[in-house]
């Protein structure tokens, strides 16, 4: 019969810290199991003998030994699931808020039990509203969602209350205010009452055309499938800053600065950009084309975690498909991932899904950051609580690559 040790057990067998321990898993050299109540890490007694006979295995140029343990988000091969349960199933079955819930106390709030609607306070929607109503004309969602959320949070004298009651009630209050403070997409169309979901309300935002069910399904599927993707770089940035008891207001607003990044959340504006080059299906091999011929990758492509595709765009653009199967910007997506494939490049990714969705549902430019910002802002939060909780500090320990010192500090 197999022995297992505890996760605290190994790491003092081998002499090591628990993130080392944890590390080496990341890197195949240790193999964890889960405890029965699947709370612990379980290793192989045979395992970690043969490995403290063997000696540290050495370090790959360029490695880290940062390693977190969290109940929040799984990632195994295709799959991907929040506090165990099938991401791909909730995107289809549940509003973001529920999710959100979800994610943050480790329960689903029961589907027949009415929702109290998420809202901001009267002094932090009038702030939010003024500090981006003073950015120029063509600002996108996201920048001014950067300026919205430090301005909300000058009007909240208790954002260091970081009890969890507390942390739920402002991020509930930041996710309302991010999306109500926004300015209305232009054109004719109703005002989203304050009392409606985040999705519709997000919509008014992105959108001046009034949304069929079935695209304002898919708007609130995207925001569930970018909830929460583990140890993204916005939210171990997030995490840090809330590790060393930063506010909720300024946990999100790190994971904004964080995510804006073009090869992060900032992709999706490079996806839209591509599939607004293209006058139609027919042209999509031309801007393809040009694209490979500047050196450059196309952009909505291939994934660090998932190898195989992103389970994640699969869901959003089958819903895509039935909500709108007559959509000539939908057939421009469909050209580019048959022209990439042709090509065999990767898989389609969530950026291509949701810069996809921000076309074919006519959004404003930066319509994709937007949502994946109101989205992760949910994760950043759910991690936040988990450093609240935790010791202090998340700190890694740089390789120094610089000149020795020198002989006068000897």
């Amino acid at each position: 019969m197999t022995e297992f040790l505890t996760a605290a057990q190994a790491a003092r067998r081998l002499g090591v810290k628990p993130a080392t321990l944890y590390a080496y898993v990341s890197r195949g050299v240790l193999t964890r199991g889960k405890a029965a109540d699947g709370r612990g890490s379980l290793f192989d007694v045979g395992e970690i003998e043969r490995l403290a006979r063997r000696g540290r295995p050495r370090r790959p140029a360029g490695a880290t030994d940062l390693t977190v343990e969290s109940a929040i988000t799984e990632i195994t091969g295709d799959r991907l699931r929040y506090r165990g349960l099938d991401v791909m199933r909730l995107a289809v079955s549940r509003p973001f808020e529920d999710v959100a819930e979800l994610l943050w106390t480790g329960e689903l709030p029961p589907a027949s039990v009415p929702r109290a609607p998420w809202q901001a306070t009267s002094a932090a929607l009038a702030a939010g509203r003024t500090a981006q109503s003073a950015l120029p004309a063509g600002t996108l969602p996201l920048e001014r969602l950067q300026v919205i959320v430090p301005a909300m949070a000058a009007t909240d004298p208790l954002r260091l209350q970081l009890d969890q009651s507390a942390v739920l009630a402002a991020a509930r209050s930041i996710v309302a205010g991010m999306v109500d403070c926004l300015p209305p997409a232009p054109g004719p169309q109703r005002s989203a009452e304050p009392d409606e979901p985040v999705a519709e309300r997000l919509w008014s935002r992105l959108c001046a055309r009034r949304p069929s069910p079935a695209l304002l399904r898919a708007l609130s599927a995207a925001l569930v499938l970018l909830a929460d993707h583990e140890l993204a770089a916005s939210t171990l940035a997030a995490r840090v800053a809330a590790s060393v008891r930063a506010d909720p207001y300024a946990v999100v607003g790190t994971g904004l600065g964080a995510m804006s990044g073009a090869l992060h959340g900032g992709a999706s504006l490079g996806a839209e950009a591509l599939l607004a080059a293209a006058a139609d299906a027919h042209d999509v091999p031309r801007v393809v084309g040009e694209l490979l011929r500047r050196g450059e990758k196309v952009p909505g492509f291939g994934h660090f975690v998932y190898r195989s595709g992103d389970p994640r765009a699969v869901v959003l653009m089958d819903l895509l498909r039935r909500a709108a199967p007559k959509s000539g910007q939908l057939a421009v997506a469909e050209a580019v991932i048959a022209e990439v494939r042709q090509k065999s490049l990767p898989a389609p990714n969530i950026d291509l899904a949701i810069a996809t969705l921000a076309r074919v549902a006519g959004m404003i430019r930066g319509s994709g950051e937007a949502i994946f910002a109101v989205a992760r802002t949910s994760g950043w939060i759910a991690h936040a609580l988990e450093a609240y909780a935790g010791p202090g500090p998340l700190r890694p320990r740089a390789v120094y690559t610089g000149p020795p010192a020198s002989a006068t500090d000897s």
